[in-house]
């Protein structure tokens, strides 16, 4: 049983999800807004979100924003579900911070099968204890969701912290996009591989002089160096 948040502003599919959540054993909480959402998230506490892109009061990407900006709540999982379906769309949804991404219209035994691999996944990635990933100046604590390079505090989204911490859990070995698709973000893709070579280019921008600790093994992937 978890709790899920869904910020949805149509009413009938506000209804159909909570239905469907009810079903399958959760406990779900609809709000319509992006203003609701936030002020409901401390009382709340959701275990998922469930996303529209679309609100009337601000937008979908803004909410993930300020949710993943948050102390309390950035490592709640997102799943975003939207009618907005091009990749440039998808992509952006991924790079705010979304776990998942479903579009409109969409079989709702499919949604629920991603809300049960998403919270499976969450589940998965709660520490047992503190460890530290190191690679040269770069050192990642899994259980402060923290990320430092030569001692200075970097910030990074959900999704990159994931792939960084995947890529520091197997350094040397080639991670090629179809594999990094699969563990960082736990789908299969209609989502193309375009996405992951994004999601690095930021990521190494972030990570500033240690940007060259990723490699790059063209046509096939990327792997953490050893030197």
């Amino acid at each position: 049983m978890a709790r899920v948040l869904v910020i949805e502003d149509e009413p009938d599919l506000g209804s159909l999800l909570e239905y469907n959540l009810k079903a399958e054993g959760h406990v779900p909480q609809l709000v319509r807004t992006g203003a609701a959402a936030m002020a409901r998230l401390d009382s709340f506490k959701p275990d998922l979100v469930l996303l529209d892109l679309m609100l009337p009061d601000v937008s979908g990407a803004d909410v993930a924003r300020m949710i993943r900006g948050s102390a309390d709540h950035r490592d709640v999982p997102l799943i975003m579900v939207t009618a907005r379906g091009e990749e440039a769309d998808r992509i952006k949804g991924l790079e705010v911070g979304a776990d998942d991404y479903v579009v409109k219209p969409f079989v709702v035994k499919e949604l629920m099968l991603r809300v049960t691999a998403v919270l499976r996944r969450a589940a998965g990635a709660v520490p047992v204890s503190a460890r530290t990933l190191q690679a040269a100046n770069v050192a990642l604590d899994t259980e402060r969701h923290e990320v430092r390079v030569g001692g200075q505090l970097v910030t990074l989204t959900a999704l990159e912290f994931r792939l960084l911490r995947t890529l520091l859990e197997r350094p040397g070995r080639v991670q090629t996009r179809d594999t990094l698709l699969s563990d960082v973000w736990g789908i299969d893709a209609e989502i193309t591989t375009r996405t992951v070579d994004t999601h690095i280019k930021r990521l190494r921008e972030k990570l500033g002089p240690a940007a060259d600790i990723i490699e790059t093994l063209r046509g096939v992937g990327y792997r953490l160096g050893l030197s």
